[in-house]
């Protein structure tokens, strides 16, 4: 089977070297392709000096780069990793045979239970546990480490893969791709190791997570648009609720509507609220078709196993 690994990499010369040099001893029979995103270093010259085939992508940003490796790439099996000598390549065949027995579409390498000082910082460790947390309970409890940069997937799963995000938010995407899909996943548990010196992480934990933020909240309306819209629907009408209590224990007592402008406004919000739980019915048929689409899409290439 033809196994490619595929390594995104920005300004890396620090580690580029080593992760190459890695993943070939570790898959002798694979070809590992270095995708290089606008680095100013020595990034593609050690590349290629390490054996690596080289190409560039112009967009700045991992989605970008991962969408140009899936459309450009043909192979059976990807094997991606960050270009940081983080993750651990001899755990690579483990699952790519896990990958093969199981007959799944998507093995990530979960980082959660190193013990290398500095290799996981307390406060990423925090934000991926809540944002994990979150795609769990919208989508699907089915990953501890949702935000894994190491994963191997299967060609039916690349080849569907819709790759719309820009940045650092691709792994949400990839998730939520899986899950949207009932796609059979799984996860291993691999070592983690901190960048070596020289090397310096790329990801913003603020601005990067408010990215991820984002990209589930854009993925939700898009995957889920009757929960999205539903409980929008619900917030406008609780608003509208508030606002026309106090006019209608008046006009209980008197008779009367002395505040006209907020019952205006209470009845305005309450048109919102049906007008946006229609759009979540609408939408919600809408996204079930596209989500059919999808289906016939990723089954067009064969099993893992069966390739």
């Amino acid at each position: 089977m033809r196994v490619a690994v595929l390594i995104p990499a920005f300004n890396e010369e620090a580690a580029i070297a080593k992760t190459v040099e890695d993943f070939h001893k570790a898959l002798p029979g694979a070809i590992v392709y270095v995708y290089d995103n606008n680095s100013k270093d020595r990034t593609i010259e050690l590349a290629k000096a390490a054996g690596a085939i080289v190409r560039s992508e112009n967009l700045q940003g991992k989605g970008h780069v991962v969408r140009r490796m899936f459309a450009d790439i043909e192979a059976d099996i990807y094997v991606m990793a960050d270009g940081d000598a983080t993750y651990h390549a001899p755990s690579a065949p483990a699952m790519i045979q896990k990958l093969i027995d199981e007959n799944l579409d998507m093995v990530v390498g979960t980082r959660l239970h190193t013990d290398e000082a500095g290799a996981f910082r307390p406060g990423h460790q925090l934000g991926n546990h809540l944002i994990t947390g979150t795609v769990a309970w919208l989508f699907g409890d089915r990953f501890g480490d949702m935000l894994s940069g190491y994963r191997v997937f299967s060609r039916r799963f690349a080849k569907s893969f819709p790759a719309l995000s820009h940045g650092f938010e691709t792994e949400t995407e990839l998730a939520v791709h899986a899950l949207s899909l009932n796609m059979p996943v799984a996860e291993l548990q691999t070592p983690y190791y901190a960048r070596p010196p020289g090397s310096e992480s790329k990801l913003s934990t603020y601005k990067d997570g408010w990215r991820i933020l984002k990209m589930i909240i854009r993925l939700t309306k898009a995957e889920r648009p009757l929960f999205f819209f539903g409980t929008l629907s619900g917030l406008l009408a609780a608003l509208a609720l508030l606002l026309a209590l106090p006019v209608l224990l008046t006009f209980w007592e008197t008779g009367l509507v002395p505040r006209f402008p907020t019952a205006i406004l209470a009845a305005s919000i309450m048109i919102l609220a049906f007008l946006s739980l229609a759009s979540g019915f609408i939408l919600d048929n809408v996204t079930r078709g596209r989500r059919e689409i999808k289906r016939m899409i990723y089954l067009q290439h064969p099993a893992p196993g069966q390739g």
